[in-house]
């Protein structure tokens, strides 16, 4: 099928359109990835008043560095603890939401409000209802006879920064869940009824292969987010602690340039974070997206 294709009259309104979008590209993405990755070749001194060239000094001691390689092991237990929960949760919560049709406007409301609160927002939130003084969740747990304290547990604190950036994320990717449940064909489910399919086998049988691409693209958003887009709820919880244990990557490049001012390591952190998610992001459209049908 042919598609229309648009001819503006006037040759240099097309690139007048796109040159807001490809400024705020430049400032905001090209022009600092490149200075974080020459930074991340020198070494300058806490005032700023000298600078050598060490090559890939940086890079040396990072990979040498015991915390980087606990930061490693944090972010990823984070990230997929992440992903799992906010994906499965989400497709559960649009999977419920198709089947309450006549309250499932206001439900998808109810449920699309998190997207909208400020992720340092949102871990202060979370950091009062889990406070081991004041918090309801908290004195909630010890009630059930659970200790609770992630000032000084680490497993407690990695669990209360899943749990804040789990539920900021359900409701985006419970947006893309419900649209997608919503485009398969009723028709298609009404004749695996009648051949004697379940629910649930309906489910994975049909709907679930129909719904494939969305989780594909959602499980690619929710890994970049977990990496790169967590860092205020990681310092409006624990501020990467107890002890350095809830300290993922994108915090320590962060403590690392502007805690200790070691401006040559944080840039070749932030070089080896965004390597990651490109590389991972690489190796899932190569080797996963074969499973996902269109």
């Amino acid at each position: 099928m042919q598609t229309k294709r648009t001819v503006f009259p006037n040759k240099v309104l097309p690139y007048l359109l796109i040159a807001p979008q490809l400024l705020i590209t430049v400032v905001f993405f090209l022009w600092p990835a490149a200075t974080a990755f020459w930074q991340s070749f020198l070494r300058q001194d806490a005032f700023g008043f000298k600078t050598n060239f060490v090559w890939f000094q940086n890079y040396r001691r990072l990979f040498a560095d015991p915390l980087y390689m606990d930061a490693f092991g944090h972010t990823l237990v984070f990230a997929v603890s992440v992903t799992v929960l906010s994906t499965t949760l989400a497709l559960t919560l649009a999977a419920a939401a198709m089947r309450v049709l006549r309250t499932s406007r206001i439900y998808s409301t109810l449920l699309i409000w998190p997207y909208a609160v400020a992720p340092a927002i949102a871990g202060i939130l979370w950091w009062f209802m889990f406070n081991p003084s004041i918090g309801i969740v908290a004195y909630m747990l010890r009630s059930l006879g659970i200790s609770w304290n992630h000032l000084i547990n680490p497993d407690n604190a990695m669990v209360l920064i899943v749990i804040a950036a789990t539920w900021k994320q359900i409701s985006y990717n419970f947006l893309f869940f419900l649209a997608a449940l919503q485009s398969v064909p009723r028709s298609l489910q009404e004749a695996g009824a009648i051949d004697g399919a379940g629910p649930v086998k309906r489910f994975w049988t049909i709907v679930f292969p129909l719904i494939s691409p969305t989780t594909f693209y959602l499980v690619v958003i929710n890994i970049v987010y977990a990496m790169f887009d967590t860092f205020g709820i990681v310092h409006a919880t624990t501020q990467g602690g107890p002890a350095r244990a809830t300290e993922i990557l994108v915090y320590k490049v962060y403590f690392d340039g502007f805690i200790g001012l070691n401006l040559g390591s944080s840039a070749a952190q932030s070089v080896i974070l965004m390597i990651i998610v490109v590389a991972l992001t690489a190796v899932q459209f190569r080797f996963v997206e074969r499973r996902v049908q269109y």
